[in-house]
C-alpha cells in the first residue's frame, strides 16, 4: 500500500506498526524514527525562519484568521506518488495542512485515496487511533502488540507513583503569550502523580496572563513550548526567566515537547515516563530524554 503520512504522529505510529516500508512521503517535521528522515517531504512551512515565540504566535493567527494554513503541500509530489492511502487530521490548524485541501487534492488523484484523520483529544483516543490505522492496513496483530505494551508501561507508572504526595503542576506549552497545555497533557501528568492545575483533559490549550498562572500557585513549572526540543525550551524558558521566577516555583524544568508532548502518538508513553521521572524520581529513576532544569 502506498500511504503519505501528513502529520508527524501518523508517521511514528506507522513506524511502529511495521508500515515504513509503505510510506512513500511524510511531513518536512517528520524527524522519528531517522528512516522518517529519509523520505520525500510532502509539505513545507510557510512563515519566515527565525522568527521569536511573539512573532510566531502573531503570523500563525493572522494565517489562521484567514482560513489558512501554516503549512503548504506539495501537490505535484502527491500527483507522482499517487498515494493510495492518505493520514492527516484536523484537530488544530497549526499543526498540518488544511484537510479541506488534503481532502480536495485526493478527489483528484486517479487512485482516488482514502483519507483518515487522526484527531485524539487524550491519551485513550490515541491509542484508539492505533486500530484506526490498522483497520487500513492490515495491520491488526501489530496494534494489538503496539497497544498493550503501551498499557502495560502506563500501568508501571501509575503503580510507581501510587500513595506519593502529588505536587501542583503547571505546563506551559508556549511562553509569549503564555499558553497552558491541554488535550492528552493534563492527563499525562495526573497518570505521573501530579495535580495539573490550569489544564483540563480533553480540552484545548488555552491562552492565560501570566497573573493567572502565577496565582495558581505551582510547585514545579514544565515548560513545553509545542513542536520545540529540550534545548530550544530551555532557551525560551530563559528568555522568559523574570516571568517565570514571579511564579515561585520550587521547580521550572524544560522538555522535548516535540517528542514526548506535542504529537500524540506512540512516544506519549515516553512523556508520561519522563513526567513521573520529574515529579517522583526516587519512585521512577529512569526515563526517556531529559529534564533541563532552569
Amino acid at each position: 500500500m502506498r500511504i503519505v503520512s501528513l502529520v508527524p504522529h501518523a508517521t511514528e505510529l506507522c513506524f511502529a506498526l511495521g508500515l515504513g516500508a509503505e510510506l512513500t512521503a511524510v511531513t518536512h517535521e517528520c524527524d522519528h524514527p531517522p528512516a522518517a528522515r529519509e523520505l520525500p517531504r510532502a509539505t513545507r512551512d510557510t512563515l519566515a525562519p527565525g522568527l521569536s515565540s511573539a512573532e510566531i504566535d502573531a503570523a500563525v493567527r493572522e494565517r489562521t484568521s484567514r482560513g489558512e494554513s501554516i503549512y503548504e503541500l506539495d501537490r505535484s509530489l502527491l500527483r507522482e506518488l499517487d498515494p493510495e492511502l492518505i493520514i492527516t487530521q484536523a484537530l488544530c490548524p497549526v499543526c498540518a495542512v488544511s484537510y479541506e485541501d488534503v481532502a480536495a487534492l485526493a478527489g483528484e488523484l486517479p487512485s482516488r485515496p482514502r483519507v483518515i484523520a487522526l484527531d485524539p483529544h487524550t491519551l485513550g483516543e490515541s491509542l484508539a487511533d492505533v486500530r484506526t490505522i490498522a483497520q487500513a492496513t492490515g495491520r491488526r496483530t501489530e496494534a494489538l502488540a503496539l497497544i498493550a505494551r503501551s498499557a502495560a508501561r502506563i500501568d508501571r507508572v501509575r503503580l510507581a507513583v501510587r500513595g506519593a504526595r502529588r505536587p501542583t503542576v503547571a505546563a506551559l506549552e508556549w511562553l509569549d503569550p503564555v499558553f497552558v497545555a491541554g488535550h492528552w497533557t493534563p492527563q499525562l501528568i495526573e497518570y505521573a502523580g501530579g495535580i495539573d492545575l490550569l489544564g483540563a483533559p480533553g480540552e484545548h490549550s488555552r491562552q492565560l496572563d501570566w497573573p493567572t498562572v502565577a496565582a495558581a500557585e505551582p510547585e514545579v513549572v514544565i515548560v513545553m513550548p509545542c513542536g520545540y526540543d529540550a534545548l530550544r525550551s530551555l532557551h525560551e524558558a530563559r528568555a522568559h526567566a523574570d516571568r517565570l521566577a514571579e511564579l515561585r516555583a520550587s521547580r521550572v524544568v524544560a522538555v522535548d515537547a516535540a517528542a514526548y508532548f506535542s504529537r500524540p502518538g506512540p512516544r506519549l508513553i515516553d512523556g508520561l515516563e519522563l513526567l513521573a521521572h520529574i515529579l517522583h524520581p526516587r519512585r521512577v529513576p529512569d526515563a526517556p530524554g531529559v529534564a533541563l532544569e532552569l
